[in-house]
């Protein structure tokens, strides 16, 4: 009787293998963009439709430094670009403005399993560096662009997710060909 119940239980049935963990599928919108020109900063560029422009009007518990910070949110991907202005008044605030980017960048190496910097300039003459993260680093970009005399801007990507790199990529791929052409477009216009 023992041996006909193994036999009996050794058929052709199907065994079933669990699927694998799937992430949701992304719907991208269309690729579009308008001109950022804001009364309370003297910079324009382009930036996604897609996106909301928000004032920064607090830094921790005080006003910031500059009425010029921003944040460029795209709700669809729950991320935001924090942008902060800085005015350039000598050389020494030049230099720390670019040190503080640096340090900045760098202090997500303690997550980030590489990070990348590279010199930019765009069509209007200005300069800076871009800073690409790879990892589980909290923010996967940041760059600042100046024109070394009077104007410097900073800014940094951020999820507000649990950070995945993998599931992101797609994502922070597509972002950042929009962040890239914010830096393209990017010009300080006379002050305001």
């Amino acid at each position: 009787m023992f041996i006909v119940s193994i036999l009996c239980s050794c058929g052709d049935e199907q065994s079933f293998i669990p699927k694998p963990r799937a992430y949701p599928k992304v719907e991208y919108p269309t690729k579009a963009y308008q001109i950022f020109d804001k009364d309370y900063c003297n910079m324009s560029f382009e930036f996604p439709v897609y996106a909301n422009v928000e004032r920064d009007t607090s830094f921790f518990e005080d006003k910031p430094s500059n009425p010029c910070w921003f944040n460029l949110l795209i709700p669809q991907f729950n991320c935001y670009l924090y942008c902060t202005y800085s005015k350039i008044n000598n050389s020494g605030e030049f230099s720390k403005l670019i040190d503080d980017a640096f340090v900045l960048a760098y202090e997500h190496d303690k997550k980030a399993n590489f990070i990348e910097d590279a010199l930019i300039t765009n069509e209007n003459g200005l300069g800076g560096i871009e800073f690409s993260l790879s990892g589980p680093a909290a923010t996967p970009y940041q760059f600042f662009i100046t024109d070394t005399t009077s104007n410097f801007l900073r800014a940094s990507l951020y999820f507000k997710t649990k950070v995945q790199p993998d599931s992101l990529k797609p994502i922070i791929d597509f972002v950042k060909m929009d962040m890239k052409n914010l830096i393209r477009t990017f010009k300080f216009n006379e002050s305001k």
